[in-house]
């Protein structure tokens, strides 16, 4: 059974860690949060109060 040379396994790894470096950058970067919109009636809630004394 051949074995893999060093050489190979060195070119592998920096492959591989290349990829998930930009795999993580390109997700950082594509990431947008919903912002909720708010409006002035959702913000002000009010409630009549009836007091009986």
């Amino acid at each position: 059974m051949p074995q893999m040379a060093p050489i190979s396994w060195l070119t592998l790894f920096i492959l591989f860690s290349l990829i998930f470096i930009i795999f993580n950058i390109v997700n950082y970067y594509n990431y947008s949060p919903n912002t909720p919109s708010y409006s002035l009636e959702s913000k002000i809630l009010t409630s009549p109060l009836n007091w009986k004394w």
